[in-house]
């Protein structure tokens, strides 16, 4: 259940709010409409965590503006993904702003009133299967460790050279979730699929040269894997990834 809600209803037993107050607080309009964009506020009601922004096709001054709406709508923390270093230097003038240029994340934190979030069930790993596939490995990286989660990270241990990935296999053996980012033909995902007991995410990425038609070649192998447990985002996808381990990350807490 949503923390805010749960506050709320605490706050109900404890009788600091009247029940007529508490269900005047969970019926507060369920988005804004501020023209070009409408900031969905019960999101973290509904799905336990708040709405992100992607910054991709959007202006600076768009981007700042869902920022403040937020803001003013006690949202403490906000993820931006596929912010560009220019807007990102424009919301910075404004905001207090973290920005991570390899993997085009930004995060916005109202330090006075921000929250330490609920630490996950264990780790998540996530593992590459080359350096180029570092940006869009630290966007899942980035967008679980802002929901609380431990993350350790495991870079290029690719098929090309398995005994790097085995050197590691305390840490991949005591994952919660485990996040596979590779391109070329993706075999990552299969090969720790078939060593591990945690479910896996695949994310393929556009790596690769011209067969591997910018990551199709790679998301098709995923798709098609023969070890159990594994699932698929979409290429680049590094968002969804995060996203989807953190959700498994926290089952039953």
């Amino acid at each position: 259940m949503n923390q805010d809600v749960i506050d709320i209803l605490n706050a109900v037993k404890n009788r600091e709010l009247s029940v007529e107050e508490a269900l005047m607080q969970i019926k507060k309009e369920p988005f804004v409409d501020i023209g070009y964009a409408k900031v969905d506020l019960h999101r973290s009601v509904r799905q336990g965590v708040a709405e992100v922004i992607f910054g991709s096709g959007k202006t600076p001054e768009q981007i700042c503006g869902i920022i403040a709406t937020m803001l003013d709508h006690d949202q403490n923390s906000i993820l931006i993904t596929r912010l560009k270093q220019e807007s990102a230097e424009i919301v910075s003038r404004n905001y207090n702003l973290e920005y991570y240029s390899e993997a085009q994340v930004g995060i916005v934190r109202d330090l006075k009133k921000t929250t330490d979030k609920s630490p996950g069930i264990g780790n998540i790993v996530v593992a590459t299967g080359g350096t180029s596939d570092i940006p869009i490995a630290e966007e899942a990286a980035l967008t679980a460790e802002f929901y609380g989660n431990n993350v350790i990270r495991l870079y290029d241990v690719g098929v090309a050279g398995l005994h790097r990935l085995l050197s590691h296999l305390d840490e991949i053996m005591s994952a919660s979730v485990i996040i596979t980012v590779a391109g070329m033909e993706g075999a990552l995902a299969s090969v720790i699929g078939g060593l591990v007991a945690c479910p896996v995410i695949a994310v393929p990425t556009s790596v690769g040269y011209g067969a591997s038609f910018s990551g199709l070649s790679a998301l098709l192998s995923m798709l098609n894997s023969c070890s159990s447990g594994v699932s698929v985002v979409n290429i680049d996808n590094g968002f969804g990834a995060g996203y989807l381990a953190n959700m498994i990350n926290h089952m039953g807490k």
